[in-house]
């Protein structure tokens, strides 16, 4: 196979009509051009520039090959430019993994502001369990993904490099009306005689109920497995009974229910919210741009009062 960097060199001398001409172009001796000129006719099999007492000119074979070097030439110039776009974020393609619960906070305040500083980067995002999301990451599917653990559920995984965004606690939800919101906050052993709504399906929230509860000493009673918050939010706002939810999966809260806060010396369980990406394969630029907006983002939503339980909703901006 013809070498590459030879044909250039030869497309060079025939354009520039100088084989000291084209060896300053392509940043070698002349000497250098010389050995790699007699190479690639070596490789042609015949002569590609005849040498003239002032200049070089090329043979018809060289012309033809000097052509065909303009177009590698154009190409070669065009992948670099391509390269050049994707380190400035003017293109590309990230594919992020999310969890519900960020998909429907973290999330779109993320994207919104990376759009608005990207907007030649394509995204494509996938849904998924925390299981199905770290296999995502080490087959390739996604380049990064938001992730969750707990204190005895530790993502604990030396392929993957985890960064910590935010600690997202345990709030209890209760009705508009319950007789709990005139305490500043609650204990889970003042709560053994409640009814309780879990999520259904072997939910990580139905974990966390249950090891709660147990840890405060008693079993919760059940009144009803709900398939998600909103559905959780309806069945406590009807009074059918109270709910743990994660804070950060209750940005969009009901009006007629209340978020209280659990007392400093009670181990209500927090999660912790990740940022996870493959050790062995390096962050392209709009995976740390991404990585920047998400940091920046998780900070905001906690400065802007995401915990506390009054706050329905994270300003945009």
């Amino acid at each position: 196979m013809l070498n590459v960097r030879r044909m250039l060199l030869l497309t060079e001398a025939a354009e520039r009509g100088s084989l000291t001409a084209a060896a300053e172009a392509m940043g070698m001796t002349t000497s250098a051009a010389s050995q790699q000129m007699s190479l690639l006719e070596r490789e042609a099999g015949q002569p590609l520039i005849e040498r003239l007492p002032r200049g070089v000119r090329p043979t018809p074979a060289g012309a033809a090959l000097a052509e065909r070097g303009q177009t590698i030439r154009r190409e070669l110039r065009a992948a670099q430019a391509d390269l050049e776009s994707f380190a400035d974020l003017d293109q590309g393609t990230l594919r992020l993994g999310s969890f519900p619960t960020a998909s429907a906070s973290l999330l779109p305040l993320a994207l919104t502001r990376f759009r608005r500083r990207h907007s030649g980067v394509r995204i494509e995002v996938r849904a998924g369990v925390r299981a199905e999301l770290c296999e995502m990451l080490h087959t390739g599917e996604v380049e990064q993904a938001l992730l969750w653990d707990y204190s005895w559920s530790r993502l604990d995984d030396p392929a993957l490099t985890l960064t910590h965004l935010l600690d997202d606690p345990t709030v209890l939800v209760v009705p508009a009306d319950s007789p709990l919101r005139a305490h500043a906050s609650v204990r889970l052993s003042d709560l053994a005689d409640q009814e309780w709504i879990i999520r259904a399906d072997n939910h990580p929230v139905a974990d966390v109920l249950r090891r709660s509860c147990r840890q405060a000493g008693y079993e919760p009673r059940i009144a009803y497995a709900s398939h998600d918050y909103q559905e959780a939010q309806a069945m406590v706002a009807a009074g059918l009974g109270i709910a743990l939810a994660p804070r950060l999966a209750l940005t969009s809260r009901r009006s007629d229910v209340r978020l209280l806060p659990f007392a400093s010396d009670v181990p209500a369980p927090t999660r912790r919210v990740l940022l996870a990406r493959a050790q062995t394969r390096p962050a392209t630029p709009p995976a740390e741009a991404m990585a920047r907006v998400l940091d920046t983002v998780a900070h905001r939503f906690a400065a802007s009062g995401l915990h506390r339980t009054q706050l329905g909703a994270v300003r945009r901006g």
